[in-house]
């Protein structure tokens, strides 16, 4: 089980990160007017507009939660907030968030699989990454009710630890999260494949 934490949170990161990069950058070269979105509002405006507006404000939200929270060093912030607060705040948002993303992707994904015309042109690519997405975030809110049994701060400082010792290639990253529940391991490798 060691080797297997080892490889999922210490390297297995940077296996996703260097085909995230090196992927993008061989697709920018070898085909850059294939990165696009085949829009489907010409064929349906209904439910477009407010589930694409909820999705894309709960992500950045959420996406930009993650950065600040996971990547500010604790020694930043202890003197204004308590690891505690700190939780109880990711909690608060990401609860928010999560919820306001969570709406607008369900939108979305029902209007992809119900409205023929989008079906037709839809990839089953497109459906599976909504799909995917779907189930990140039901694991995104389900930690905030792991959370709730541990309001030490003492799990989310792991995570911290886990993610700066990633960004800032140090080793000894995955002892980190060897402890923590099925939930956030299960929530990071998926973030992190998708």
């Amino acid at each position: 089980m060691n080797y297997l934490n080892t490889f999922a949170f210490q390297i297995y990161p940077y296996i996703a990160l260097a085909v995230f990069l090196i992927g993008s950058w061989v697709r920018f070269d070898k085909s850059m007017y294939t990165w696009r979105t085949g829009s489907s509002q010409l064929l349906s405006d209904r439910g477009m507009r407010i589930g694409s507006n909820l999705f894309h404000l709960g992500i950045l939200a959420i996406l930009g939660g993650h950065l600040v929270g996971l990547l500010t060093p604790h020694a930043l912030y202890e003197g204004f907030i308590t690891a505690p607060q700190k939780q109880l705040l990711a909690m608060v948002a990401g609860g928010v968030f999560g919820l306001v993303c969570l709406i607008g992707i369900s939108i979305l994904t029902v209007r992809r699989l119900t409205n023929p015309r989008i079906k037709a042109t839809g990839t089953s690519s497109d459906t599976i990454i909504l799909l995917l997405l779907f189930l990140q975030l039901l694991l995104g809110l389900y930690t905030i009710v792991a959370s709730t049994h541990h309001m030490d701060g003492g799990v989310m400082m792991a995570l911290a630890e886990w993610a700066q010792h990633i960004v800032t290639f140090r080793g000894g990253a995955a002892e980190f999260v060897a402890g923590v529940n099925w939930v956030y391991k299960a929530h990071i490798f998926l973030g992190l494949t998708l």
